[in-house]
């Protein structure tokens, strides 16, 4: 029955969890739509005589059943919700009848005006889904439904687009990993925590483009700031948590990079959690492989190196606090990134051919990488120390020692603006 402007789809939210769907055909429709079925808790029954190898993975997994035949009247029996995708017209016609018949909720990828239900282009952001379905008086328009959907999604995950929440706000702390310094490489829970606070305790090295998108009413206390001096910056840090946290306010500590990566982000949480402070953390992207990657060395490579070490630099190799074995790190075939080690490569380098590293490693220090001020000096262990000093690099860059370094370098696209 043709669907006009003057009746629409009625929107539901169907509740499958436990009960029974069928899906009919294996192919690449049934992939992009047995996720959702999955994970909306539905005993699902795939009828085909052949699938995808993702979706025989979701079979051999147990996430479905999988009846390895074609369609035959009756497998409708007792279903709440059918998906007919095959290419089998007869099938698929004979299955949308049974549905028909048996007044199952079904749903037909060959021939919308055929079913008695239409998938909505749906998205997700936390607790909210969004669905999506337009009608015209020439029928639906799923281009049309897809694009609403992705600007509503969207638009909740960089906080362009908000509601406030109706609920009393418990006290909690959020450590946001913010990305290696592009704005556009935090990730999206990230962004919309960042959307929702009252309160961000930012770093010097976090995305700071992301501070100007902030609401007004916002409070942005910059961390390098925090007062009683460099020794206690971080026990100072802590009790601005506390402090903003026991206020009922919604805090987010934004720090450049991942954490829990020479970020200090457990002794945040600890901190958090001495007082009873509920803690989410949010994972970012670390610096120790984006960096690298933005200025085309991958930080391992097929034949080249299988594993990379991650070393924090800001501690001579000689100094006595030193917690790194450069000895065993010289003899490692794979590849060093060094972080916060600008103003020590050159003692570090020197350490490293004293235990058995060959002068010529190819060495690549990049600056402020993934911002628009990137740049990248190449070298070699012998030479890298002399060199850094000659071209004033200066932090924050990251330091790649190996042979992954003359891997390329290849063309690569800029980001997109």
């Amino acid at each position: 029955m043709a669907e006009h402007a003057d009746h629409p789809a009625y929107p539901v939210g169907l509740r499958l969890n436990g009960r029974r769907v069928v899906v009919v055909g294996g192919g690449q429709v049934a992939q992009r739509r047995l996720p959702a079925l999955i994970a909306s808790g539905a005993d699902i029954t795939l009828v085909s005589p052949s699938a995808t190898p993702s979706v025989e993975a979701m079979a051999d997994t147990g996430e479905i059943r999988w009846e390895r035949r074609r369609y035959e009247d009756g497998d409708l029996a007792d279903t709440w919700y059918a998906l007919v995708a095959c290419s089998d017209q007869a099938a698929a016609d004979a299955a949308s009848a049974e549905a028909e018949r048996t007044r199952t909720w079904c749903v037909r990828s060959d021939d919308a005006e055929a079913a008695t239900a239409w998938t909505p282009a749906t998205g997700r952001s936390e607790n909210v889904t969004v669905a999506v379905l337009t009608t015209t008086s020439q029928g639906r328009d799923p281009r049309y439904s897809a694009a609403v959907r992705d600007a509503i999604v969207e638009g909740l995950r960089d906080g362009t687009l908000a509601a406030p929440h109706h609920r009393t706000r418990a006290p909690g702390v959020a450590l946001v990993g913010g990305g290696p310094g592009d704005p556009d490489l935090i990730t999206v829970r990230g962004r919309r925590l960042l959307a929702e606070a009252d309160v961000v305790i930012a770093d010097r090295l976090g995305p700071r483009d992301l501070l100007d998108e902030l609401p007004p009413h916002v409070e942005v206390i910059d961390a390098a700031k925090i007062p009683y001096g460099r020794y206690m910056a971080q026990e100072a840090i802590n009790q601005a948590l506390i402090e903003h946290a026991k206020a009922g306010r919604a805090v987010v500590r934004l720090k450049g990079g991942d954490p829990f990566v020479f970020g200090r982000g457990m002794e945040e949480a600890q901190a958090l959690a001495a007082e009873g402070i509920p803690c989410t953390v949010v994972p970012g992207i670390s610096s120790s492989i984006s960096v690298p990657s933005a200025a085309g060395i991958p930080v391992t490579h097929r034949g080249v190196a299988h594993e990379f070490t991650v070393v924090s630099g800001h501690v001579a190799p000689e100094d006595p606090r030193s917690l790194v074995d450069w000895a065993a790190l010289a003899q490692l075939r794979g590849t060093l990134v060094l972080l916060m080690a600008v103003d020590k490569i050159g003692a570090i380098a020197a350490a490293l051919i004293a235990h058995g590293k060959d002068p010529l490693t190819p060495v690549a220090l990049v600056q402020e990488g993934t911002t628009a001020a990137q740049r990248r000096v190449d070298a070699t262990l012998a030479t890298v120390g002399e060199r850094a000093v000659a071209e004033e690099v200066r932090p924050p860059a990251v330091i790649v020692i190996g042979e992954v370094v003359a891997v390329g370098p290849v063309p690569l696209v800029p980001s997109a603006e």
